[in-house]
């Protein structure tokens, strides 16, 4: 099945399967990617108000050029000032941003780390969203190995590796594969959820 380097601004697969509800069902990728392609053009030159963004791009604004931008700024790939204006992230900016998840499930995850019970989960969740947010296999494998010591998961024990680099190189097949980390995110949060309860 072919991936797609854009996400689908609805329902976020990167791949031609949609979830069931999402309104970009049936639209061709190449047109989901020219309304990420329109904004970033534009946004790699010259910091804008979505105003002024849609006045710029070098097509009609669609509602897909709409939910495009949107993804961008949740994906933390486009800031926005209070001032209204847009300005791109750059390539440092973004991993730093990026490193520490902030949307459910994965806060929970990252914040509270793995407990036995969901380690393969949550290893499985920490490396899919790296790879969804285009952090490089080293990027990943670091952010992975270090979140695993610094939240306390390797001490709680519970792992056949014998060293968290170890362990996160056992599992370099969920990056490569470009598994989404939804449904591990899910389950493992559930645990930890039931753990801290």
């Amino acid at each position: 099945m072919p991936r797609f380097s854009y996400p689908c601004p609805g329902c976020r697969t990167t791949n031609s399967l949609h979830e069931p509800d999402c309104r970009f069902e049936g639209t061709p990728w190449p047109t989901i990617e020219k309304a990420y392609i329109d904004s970033l053009a534009v946004l790699t030159a010259e910091e804008l108000t979505e105003e002024e963004l849609r006045a710029t791009v070098d097509s009609e604004w669609s509602d897909r050029h709409t939910a495009a931008l949107a993804t961008l700024k949740s994906l933390n790939r486009i800031e926005q000032a209070d001032d209204g204006t847009l300005r791109l992230l750059t390539a440092a900016e973004y991993a730093e941003q990026v490193s520490e998840p902030s949307i459910e499930p994965m806060a929970t995850i990252y914040e509270h780390g793995s407990v036995p019970g969901c380690h393969d989960n949550a290893v499985f969740a920490m490396i899919a969203w790296y790879e969804m947010v285009d952090l490089s296999w080293p990027e990943t494998k670091e952010n992975v190995v270090t979140w695993l010591r610094e939240s306390g998961a390797w001490d709680r024990g519970g792992f056949e590796e014998s060293s968290p680099e170890e362990l996160v190189e056992s599992k370099r097949h969920v990056y490569e594969s470009g598994y989404g980390w939804k449904q591990a995110g899910q389950e493992a949060k559930a645990v930890i959820d039931r753990h801290l309860g």
